[in-house]
C-alpha cells in the first residue's frame, strides 16, 4: 500500500484509514476478520451519526445493522464479538439471526461505547462491500416496437453469423428486459429499500424536473458497439443510445443520480461517469439467462466463453432498434420479473 494514499472507508461522510495487514484466510466468509486502526477511531467525542445515551448504569448506543451482516460482527464461534467486548469493555447485544433490529452497545465509559460502535461500523462497511448487488437504477427500453426490432436483430444475426465462434441464441438479452443501467445497489433490508426510494424522489424534486422540463426525453436506440479491445473475443455487445435533440440530458440525469446515491452511501462509485448502454448480447447469459452484469466493467466472477463479433459489427454497425420517450427511472430488483416481463420495480419516478 502507498502510505501517502491509504485505502479510505467512507462511513456516513466520515473517512477512516484501513491499515495494511496480513490477512488470515478462513473457509467461510462469516469467519473473516477486519482490522482497524486505533488512530481511526473516535475516542473523545462521538461521531455525528452516533447517539450516545447516558443511563443509570452507564452509557448506551444503538446501531441499525441489516440482519444479513450480524454474522460478521459475531465472527467464528462468537470470537469477533467477544474480542470487541473485551477490548472496549462493553457489552454488545445482537438480535437473533434473521430478525431485523438494532445492535445495542452498553458500557460504563462513554469513550468505550464510542469505540465499540465505531469498530462495528467499520466491520459493517467492510463486509457490506462484499455483498452482491440486489437492485439497480434503470431506464427501461422494453417498448413493444423496440422489442420487435431486437428480435429481428437476433434472427438476422443467427441467420448470418451463427457459424462465427461463440455465437448462439443463448447469449442474447431477453427483449422484455432491455434497459440502461445507471448504477447498482446492495440494499440489505426493507429500510434501505425505502431509503433508496425516498432519495430517488428527492432527486426528482431537486434536479430531474429542471433537466427534463417535466417532459419525457426522446431518444434513439441504434448502432452497436463492444466493450473490450478485441472484436474477435467479445463478452458484451450493446446498443448505443442518443438523445434525439442532440442534448445529453439522459446522461446528465444518470451522472447526477450516481453522485447523489454514492454520497448517500447506498451506491459505490466504480467509474467517473455512467456509461449508458443497452446490452443486446452478453456471454454471461450462456450459463445464467437471468444474470445481470454489474456495469460497463463487465466484472463477473465466473469463466466466460467469448464470441467473435467481427461480422456482427460489420453487418449491423448502424442497426436501428427504434425511437422512444424515456419517462421514468426505476429502482429495479435483480433476478425478478413483473407482469410485463421487465424487472420488478421497488420504486420509480416519472419525468412528466
Amino acid at each position: 500500500m502507498d502510505v501517502l494514499r491509504p485505502t479510505l472507508i467512507n462511513i456516513n461522510g466520515r473517512l477512516y484509514r484501513k491499515n495494511a495487514v496480513k490477512e488470515q484466510t478462513y473457509q467461510n466468509d462469516e469467519e473473516e476478520e477486519f482490522s482497524y486502526s486505533e488512530n481511526s477511531l473516535c475516542t473523545d467525542e462521538p461521531c455525528d451519526s452516533l447517539q450516545i445515551e447516558q443511563t443509570d448504569k452507564g452509557y448506551r448506543c444503538a446501531i441499525d445493522v441489516p440482519s444479513v451482516l450480524y454474522k460478521y460482527i459475531i465472527g467464528k464461534k462468537g470470537e469477533t464479538k467477544k474480542r470487541l467486548e473485551t477490548e472496549t469493555r462493553t457489552s454488545i447485544n445482537i438480535p437473533k439471526q434473521g430478525v431485523e433490529g438494532e445492535i445495542v452497545i452498553t458500557g460504563q465509559q462513554r469513550s468505550s461505547v464510542i469505540s465499540a460502535c465505531t469498530r462495528i461500523e467499520l466491520l459493517v462497511e467492510s463486509f457490506r462491500k462484499k455483498q452482491p448487488f440486489t437492485h439497480f437504477l434503470s431506464f427501461a427500453l422494453n417498448e413493444p416496437h423496440i422489442q420487435k426490432q431486437f428480435l429481428k436483430f437476433k434472427e438476422e444475426v443467427l441467420s448470418k453469423c451463427s457459424q462465427d465462434n461463440g455465437i448462439d441464441g443463448s447469449i442474447f438479452q431477453n427483449p422484455a428486459k432491455l434497459h440502461l443501467t445507471i448504477g447498482t445497489l446492495a440494499l440489505l433490508n426493507e429500510k434501505e429499500v425505502r431509503k433508496a426510494c425516498d432519495l430517488l424522489q428527492v432527486c426528482k424534486d431537486e434536479f430531474i424536473k429542471d433537466i427534463t422540463g417535466v417532459k419525457p426525453l426522446p431518444i434513439t436506440v441504434g448502432g452497436i458497439e463492444y466493450m473490450n479491445d478485441d472484436p474477435a473475443m467479445v463478452d458484451v455487445l450493446y446498443a448505443q443510445v442518443q438523445a434525439q435533440d442532440g442534448s445529453a440530458k439522459h446522461q446528465i440525469i444518470a451522472d447526477q443520480l450516481l453522485e447523489r446515491f454514492v454520497a448517500s452511501g447506498l451506491m459505490t462509485k466504480e467509474w467517473d461517469r455512467v456509461k449508458l448502454h443497452a446490452t443486446v448480447m452478453n456471454t454471461i447469459f450462456r450459463k445464467d439467462p437471468t444474470a445481470e452484469d454489474k456495469g460497463p466493467t463487465g466484472l463477473v466472477r465466473q469463466e466466460r466463453e467469448s464470441f467473435d463479433a467481427r461480422n456482427v459489427l460489420k453487418m449491423f454497425e448502424r442497426y436501428h432498434f427504434g425511437d422512444l420517450d424515456l419517462n421514468a427511472v426505476h429502482l429495479s430488483q435483480r433476478y425478478s420479473t413483473d407482469i410485463s416481463g421487465y424487472y420488478t420495480s421497488s420504486g420509480f419516478i416519472t419525468f412528466s
